[in-house]
């Protein structure tokens, strides 16, 4: 760090500083200030007038000019699903403290400080940001990447904010006590925290001049990590050329920004090189970085909604969350009452978070969007109303027809069935059975022929481009449907998401069947396709499926039913796939492996039938 500079901005904010004010903002002793002040006067940055106050001379304000601050850029792409279920409504960085939300707060302090020019990176919920461009003038960059990638991928797309410039490099979700930005900074830092005993966050070492000299993830009485940090044209220079080559390397998809930083001081990005084949520099500079230590209670990055809680306590009784309230209500309890919130895996049609009141775990489910057109959550209701004494599906505490948010008792040491285990399949599928069986009715179905039609609507109506081969498929797809009417078979009430996910093994060895949206009236052997294609099965694993639900080897004719469900399955859910893509959620390659089921199994179907 440039202590000329640093003397220089204290001055240019205060001139009537006095040395012990100078000492503590610069954190020397009061001799070492003096002995500074008198460098700087000797060099002609500053003079000292006869009542005590400084004046920059020429050359201390072009030495501050080159370290002006030119911008900031806040990272607030992320999901932050440590902070569910806040965080499906809002995005974590514009969640209140204390009545201001903490990304305005942070802009705030910057102008405070003369910085105007701020860019927003932004991904999860990004239209809720678009306010602040009129409110406060910023600027929004979208980071594409948001949902598969970490920090150093958003911090790549905003790459070209940096190139020679002195920037701001801060997080949507922190919040500062005290300003701690300035018109001018005097050399490359990031902000420390210190910890007393052990802790897991990433421990910084640095020399007697504050240079860091190594990052390690975990220590124990150790300043660590935490909060903004400062990036000087020089730094940025130096250090962007690696953070775009690792960009481009395999396996650094989860990686965050500082873990370039990290491995540039440990040596470890060598041996990334050299593992892929990137000839190692003949000239490079691993630029230095100045730790920036805080006091303590200067900078808070709250981990999950517990912290948020004891440190602003509007969130211990009303969070101003929909689904927080809900749960308040139903379970008639407090909301600083429901503790151990955890989010769930992401469905691909729902979004759920687990929590505990009192001894008890739940689950709250809440619909995702675009759900409320594919899903007749009065009909939902209406299968639950009729399972709910054959003791097969989840216990329901909660459920809304009108919009969908249902709360179900968590089943402790449950686990998902396996596809891959034989004994798993075998019970699952006594289930499955049993549950047709049963004689359970419900008035409406499942109608294959008119979900096809209603899905391709919505991809038509939402601009959706289909496949290139799409109409021929179709033609396919109807004649299977055309088949399946011809043999006229029963209908029972069926599940039709019957993936293993969906079947809960309990620890006393019994079988839940969970979720059951799509349920409905239909030929039972849908069910078997679901669950093949859902599982990514092929012929062998379908044909042991099979036997494990019949009891026996399938005879031709039901081969031949369940391959033509597993086809049209996966038609549909190829449609359901697109249109869910449309409205801005992504499935990888399910759409692919659905859209190619349809495809492969019709031939299979083809076959076939010339064997009956």
């Amino acid at each position: 760090m440039n202590r000329y500079g640093l003397l220089c901005r204290c001055i240019k904010e205060n001139p009537q500083i006095t040395q012990r004010e100078l000492a503590l903002q610069l954190n020397l002793s009061l001799g070492t200030v003096n002995h500074l002040i008198k460098e700087a006067v000797a060099s002609e940055y500053l003079c000292q007038a006869p009542d005590k106050s400084y004046t920059l001379l020429p050359k201390g304000e072009a030495l501050l000019k080159s370290c002006q601050v030119d911008g900031a850029v806040i990272l607030a792409a992320g999901f932050g699903s440590r902070f569910v279920p806040l965080t499906f409504e809002m995005p974590k960085g514009l969640l209140e403290v204390f009545g201001e939300r903490m990304v305005e707060r942070q802009i705030r302090q910057l102008h405070e400080a003369g910085i105007f020019d701020i860019t927003i990176v932004v991904g999860y919920l990004k239209e809720k940001f678009e306010y602040l461009i009129d409110k406060y003038q910023v600027k929004l960059l979208y980071n594409p990447e948001y949902s598969c990638k970490n920090t150093l991928a958003t911090v790549y797309h905003a790459r070209e904010l940096f190139k020679g410039r002195n920037v701001y490099l801060l997080s949507s979700d922190n919040w500062l006590r005290h300003n701690m930005y300035h018109s001018f900074e005097c050399g490359p830092w990031y902000s420390l925290a210190y910890s007393e005993g052990d802790t897991s966050e990433w421990k910084v070492s640095f020399n007697k001049k504050g240079k860091i000299t190594d990052v390690e993830i975990g220590g124990k009485d150790c300043w660590y990590m935490y909060g903004p940090a400062y990036l000087s044209k020089e730094f940025s220079d130096a250090f962007f050329p690696f953070l775009e080559r690792y960009y481009e390397l395999p396996g650094t998809e989860s990686l965050y920004w500082e873990s370039v930083y990290m491995e540039l001081l440990s040596g470890t990005w060598e041996k990334r090189y050299r593992s892929a084949g990137i000839p190692i520099p003949q000239e490079f500079v691993i630029p230095e970085l100045y730790a920036n230590c805080q006091p303590e209670d200067q900078v808070y990055e709250f981990e999950n909604l517990e912290e948020l809680r004891r440190f602003d306590p509007k969130y211990q009784t009303h969070s101003d969350n929909k689904a927080l309230a809900l749960v308040s209500q139903v379970l008639q309890t407090k909301e600083a009452e429901i503790h151990n919130i955890k989010c769930l895996k992401a469905g691909m049609t729902n979004k759920s978070f687990l929590f505990d009141v009192q001894e008890h775990s739940y689950i709250c489910r809440i619909p995702g969007p675009g759900t409320e057109v594919l899903i007749n959550r009065k009909q939902e209701k209406a299968v639950y109303d009729a399972a709910k004494n054959l003791d097969i599906s989840e216990q329901v505490i909660y459920f809304d027809p009108e919009n969908g948010y249902k709360i179900a008792r968590y089943y402790d040491g449950a686990r998902n069935g396996n596809p891959a285990s034989l004994e798993d399949i075998q019970k699952c599928m006594s289930l499955l059975h049993r549950f047709h069986d049963s004689g359970l009715t419900v008035e409406h179905s499942f109608d294959l022929r008119e979900r096809i039609g209603f899905y391709e609507l919505l991809c038509k109506s939402h601009g959706s481009i289909l496949f290139e081969d799409y109409q021929e498929v179709h033609g396919h797809m109807m004649v299977l449907l055309d088949y399946l009417d011809s043999l006229n078979r029963p209908h029972t009430l069926c599940h039709i998401d019957s993936n293993f996910d969906n079947f809960l093994i309990l620890p006393d060895g019994q079988v839940r069947l969970i979720d059951w949206e799509y349920a409905g009236m239909c030929d039972p052997l849908i069910d078997l396709a679901m669950c093949a294609i859902y599982s990514y099965y092929k012929e062998e694993q379908t044909e042991t499926l099979m036997a494990a639900y019949f009891g026996r080897a399938a005879s031709e004719e039901e081969r031949t039913i369940v391959y033509a469900y597993m086809a049209l399955g996966g038609f549909l859910w190829s449609l359901w796939a697109v249109y869910k893509s449309a409205l801005g959620e992504e499935f990888g390659d399910y759409t692919l492996i659905m859209y190619r089921y349809a495809k492969d199994f019709f031939r299979a179907v083809e076959k076939n039938l010339q064997k009956l």
